[in-house]
């Protein structure tokens, strides 16, 4: 089997601790049982051979053997194709697990991560930027409740890879109190978070970047 070396920073400040997106992919590699080994690369200093595996100079990304595959969704479909641990074999589970991937990324991270970033940056005050955004992440929130209010998981009743990254995604909102209106929401993130491989993940994350104080 060809070893599969999930690549992060060697340190990170302590707010983004535990949310940083290689969590993804341990949890993912976690939940499929495969061998991965975690390389650092430098948080100050991206040089050109970072640049050549991740054009934006972030992290992660995965090799496995010569293939080199960045962007989380892309990496998360990755992984997922080698388990069945993480996506149906049949060609209607397969294309949800797909469908959800997307819609993680491209319709509910598309509202939360700049909401989450005014919300790190102290820039939630009394702005129209600020209501905007946070009208905009209500809106795709009332939509994931009324899908997680009669599912436990979004493909097949059945945890997968897209559990795993609409789950990562939504739980940023509960980290800042968020989903106390959205009790559907709040209950999925708790049960997804409860599984061994997101603790064990979490934990390997949170070591990695303190090790290196």
């Amino acid at each position: 089997m060809q070893e599969i070396v999930l690549y992060t920073y060697d340190w990170v400040p302590e707010p983004p601790r535990g949310f940083v997106r290689d969590l993804r992919l341990r949890w993912a590699l976690e939940e499929a049982g495969l061998p991965y080994r975690v390389a650092s690369v430098s948080f100050k200093e991206r040089g050109p051979d970072h640049i050549a595996h991740q054009p934006f100079g972030q992290v992660p990304w995965l090799t496995d053997g010569e293939l080199s595959v960045f962007e989380s969704g892309a990496m998360l479909l990755h992984v997922a194709e080698k388990s069945e641990a993480l996506m149906p074999t049949d060609l209607k589970g397969r294309s949800e697990v797909r469908e959800w991937l997307f819609a993680a990324l491209a319709s509910v991270e598309a509202a939360t991560q700049p909401w989450s970033i005014l919300k790190f940056s102290g820039l939630d005050g009394d702005t129209k930027e600020w209501a905007f955004f946070d009208n905009f992440v209500d809106l795709r929130l009332k939509r994931m409740e009324a899908v997680l209010s009669d599912h436990d998981w979004l493909v097949a009743n059945r945890f997968t890879s897209a559990d795993i990254l609409m789950a990562d995604v939504i739980r940023l909102m509960d980290r800042f109190g968020k989903l106390a209106d959205y009790p559907a929401c709040k209950a999925y993130v708790d049960r997804a978070t409860a599984r061994p491989a997101f603790i064990k993940a979490h934990a390997d994350q949170l070591s990695h970047f303190a090790a290196a104080d």
